[in-house]
Formats: structure tokens, sequence, C-alpha cells
């Protein structure tokens, strides 16, 4: 059942999550990523938190995903895409719109 889960969201997945799992870890270092987002009671804005969880699923095998890990795989595709239609004009690159993005594992100025 998980695996047919996983199969369902992986290819949509992959298009949606641009950022490899060094540059990602890398980016939630920053000062820029802590700036954006929701921040939960605990201090760490929800797209701080998936990307961390992005991060463990990017360098997860994919038979070992299961019905959860999926879940928020759709919920990871589910946000880029929803955040890409919402593009600010003009220059991204030093953004919210952009630093938001990219703690979902998507930069748009990859695309």
């Amino acid at each position: 059942m998980s695996a047919d889960a996983v199969d369902e969201i992986w290819q949509d997945w992959n298009e949606a999550v641009n950022m490899t799992a060094v540059e990602l870890e890398k980016w939630l270092e920053t000062s820029e990523s802590r700036s954006v987002g929701d921040k939960s009671s605990g201090g760490e804005s929800t797209g701080h938190e998936s990307g961390r969880r992005i991060v463990r699923l990017l360098r997860s095998k994919k038979s070992d995903l299961d019905e959860d890990d999926a879940a928020h795989m759709r919920k990871v595709v589910s946000y880029v895409h929803r955040h890409l239609a919402q593009r600010p004009d003009g220059d991204v690159s030093a953004t919210p719109w952009r630093y938001s993005l990219m703690n979902w594992g998507h930069d748009p100025l990859k695309d």
C-alpha cells in the first residue's frame, strides 16, 4: 500500500522539489530561511520544519518511504504549486516569497 502512495506522488515530487538535500540543508541554516513563515509555538516556522523533513526524504531510498512520507510529499507539491501561482512582479531573488519556497525545497531561480 505505501509503495503505491509513494509511486502516485513521486514524479510530481521530483518536479516540485528542485533543491538537493545538501542545498536545502545549507539554506535552512541561514537567517533568511528562519525569517519567513508562520511560527509555531516552538519558534520554528511550518516551512522550516517541513524543509528539515524534506532533507530526510531526499536522503531516503524510495523503497523506504511510507504512506506518511507520501502524505508529506503531497503537501509539499501542493504548497509549491500554490505558491508559484502567487509569484510577485519584479526581481524575486531576495524576497520572502522565494525564501518561503526554498524552505519547501523549491528554488524558483533554478527554473
